[in-house]
């Protein structure tokens, strides 16, 4: 078996233990048996079990990277393209969330360790958010003249949605008003003269 499928192994018995008992109530051990791995393989591949836990919601980001990276790729206009962005990242991060029950709660507990392991994420939503801003103000849609900095100030926001979409507070009324609130993100909130 390849190191690549053995770490994969690990990941996911570490991932499904820690949304079931907790990071704090997981040990190595655990992990070593969940994974019918042997305990001198685990530390092969990880030093301690914070370690495990980055690789887990590591992995779990990857996976939102990549939907994330399908609609970039997708033949839609940018304006489709970003309010698609919108929907699939919320209900992505969301579900990355709810699969793993109790990984949730000391994912949020600690926003240093939120934030150390969602550099990557963060780097390649920019990234397809330039793009995508850039299509847009090529194609003469986007009034923006910065496409690297509203994608910046877009992925912010999105960011700020985030908790309160991901605990129901905002999901239904997003979804409800979706009309409206695409047309506060494209036209902004000032009345526009005739």
């Amino acid at each position: 078996m390849g190191t690549l499928k053995t770490k994969e192994i690990l990941v996911d018995a570490a991932r499904k233990l820690f949304a079931d008992q907790g990071v704090e109530n997981t040990t190595m051990n655990d992990i070593a048996q969940a994974s019918k791995k042997g305990r001198r393989t685990l530390y092969t591949y990880f030093k301690n079990k914070d370690e495990i836990f980055f690789s887990v919601i590591e992995t779990e980001l990857a996976q939102v990277a990549n939907k994330l990276s399908e609609i970039a790729k997708s033949q839609e206009s940018p304006e489709k393209k970003l309010i698609t962005y919108i929907y699939t990242r919320m209900e992505a991060i969301r579900e990355v969330v709810l699969r793993n029950g109790n990984l949730n709660a000391d994912f949020f507990l600690d926003i240093r360790m939120v934030e150390r392991v969602r550099r990557k994420l963060n780097k390649k939503e920019r990234a397809i958010l330039t793009n995508i801003f850039q299509d847009g103000i090529e194609k003469g849609i986007f009034a923006v003249k910065d496409a690297a900095f509203a994608a910046m100030m877009f992925h912010l926001a999105l960011k700020g949605f985030e908790v309160s979409y991901i605990l129901g507070g905002i999901k239904d009324t997003l979804n409800e008003k979706k009309e409206e609130f695409v047309r506060c993100l494209f036209n902004g909130i000032l009345k526009k003269e005739d």
